[in-house]
């Protein structure tokens, strides 16, 4: 549950302010982000929202949306009242300016919000004076559901410990049935974790575990927990000729041949190596361009613009939509652990899972975006096309990805936590 005390201006026409970055839609559940077609300098994002009565019956908004205006940046609270006989629509009327009004969200686990508003003069509202500080997200405050409810970081870290104190651990992953299988490649490392954390096989765009987004990586050393890099995400492409012509074509194209010189290597075409902002690829001659992204004031100028591979002619290679990826990145990675750890593969492949790790929280698709325009995270792909002149067999793999030292970079708030002594360190 998430609370709000609304200012005189917080109101049905000029809208209730959610705060000045993209925080409130890591917390907010929504279906999808889309520019507005009439306004493509704005994104919206329909909700699933209701009313709560004062007899208990609870209403549906039906045209209830977030607004997230990219150039300010800020997101607002919208058409809650229209199509609802039941919102309180005194209680937002921009003519009286009331103040310290309180609106409380209570997020359901389907996804549903069951919203109340409440008069600055009400006994509610006095109760909620009285209670003490409490936590924040954002522009929100978090009365909670229950004074005794669990740590869920407190839960992590336990769990964490607990792996890291195993040791070494036979690699391993967990089938979608929950029975675990042997695991051999070289990704083991993510897999085994997951095993240990008894998460299963899924494609969603949730969280991982306890609502922490969990990420390992390989190190050398426990110790030197910067080194070494991390896959980020791996959406595919929603625009550009990998779209149109589709990924052999696509490889075809802009690919370069094998020359490894390996005989189960020939007839064989790659896509990969880093590509960052403003560096064409000496195999590849693209580079990434992030357009309708303004780099010098770090904001969104163009809602229809996208994360773009682009050759030296201006065309379009691939082209991940800022509207897809915001989803997939704010709703995924609000909170995260990254995890290090080790691996030897013989007799028998095994990991161990470090004790010095990091937690970061309240990420925002922006400082996303600047990372990438620094160059700190860019598109190293793993895309190859084999037997071309007999059976082509594709392989598509698109993955963004961050040297582990500027991690920070991504979070409002970066812990580190030496899950020996318990003791963590902000940055």
């Amino acid at each position: 549950m998430y609370s709000k005390v609304l200012a005189a201006n917080d109101n049905r026409k000029q809208q209730v302010y959610f705060g000045g970055d993209f925080q409130a839609i890591n917390i907010i559940p929504f279906d999808s982000i889309a520019p507005d077609p009439d306004k493509p300098h704005i994104f919206k994002a329909l909700l699933n929202y209701w009313w709560l009565s004062d007899d208990g019956s609870i209403h549906h908004a039906l045209r209830a949306q977030l607004i997230l205006y990219p150039q300010y940046p800020e997101v607002r609270f919208s058409g809650f009242l229209q199509g609802c006989s039941a919102a309180p629509s005194e209680l937002m009327d921009e003519r009286l300016r009331l103040a310290g009004r309180i609106l409380f969200l209570g997020i359901c686990p389907d996804g549903k919000i069951i919203g109340y508003l409440c008069h600055q003069d009400s006994e509610l509202a006095r109760e909620f004076a009285l209670l003490d500080e409490l936590p924040r997200s954002g522009v929100f405050q978090e009365p909670g559901l229950d004074i005794s409810s669990i740590d869920e970081r407190s839960l992590l870290v336990e769990k964490l410990r607990e792996i890291h104190l195993t040791g070494w651990i036979r690699s391993r992953k967990l089938g979608r049935n929950g029975v675990i299988l042997p695991c051999e490649a070289p990704n083991c490392g993510g897999m085994t974790l997951e095993a240990e954390l008894d998460i299963l096989p899924n494609s969603r765009s949730e969280p991982d575990y306890l609502g922490y987004e969990v990420k390992q990586y390989a190190v050398s050393n426990f110790q030197r927990v910067n080194s070494g890099a991390l896959t980020l995400m791996t959406p595919e492409p929603t625009g550009g000729y990998y779209r149109s012509a589709g990924i052999e074509a696509f490889i075809r194209k802009f690919g370069y041949p094998d020359m490894t010189g390996k005989s189960d290597r020939e007839d064989r075409f790659n896509v990969g190596g880093i590509h960052k902002v403003g560096e064409y690829h000496r195999l590849t001659n693209l580079q990434i361009v992030l357009k309708g992204f303004d780099r010098v004031t770090g904001k969104i100028i163009d809602a229809t613009g996208g994360i773009t591979l682009m050759n030296r002619e201006g065309e379009e290679a691939a082209v991940w939509g800022y509207d897809a990826l915001m989803t997939k990145w704010n709703r995924k990675h609000n909170k995260a652990v990254y995890i290090p750890s080790q691996c030897v593969q013989s007799p028998e492949r095994k990991y161990w899972y470090g004790n010095l790790i990091r937690i970061g929280t309240g990420t925002d698709f922006i400082k996303y975006l600047q990372a990438m325009a620094e160059g700190k995270v860019y598109y190293d792909p793993g895309i190859k096309l084999e037997n071309a002149s007999t059976r082509p067999r594709t392989k598509q793999r698109s993955q963004f990805r961050i040297k582990s030292v500027n991690l920070p970079a991504l979070y409002h708030r970066m812990d580190s936590v030496d899950l020996c002594e318990g003791q963590a360190a902000s940055s």
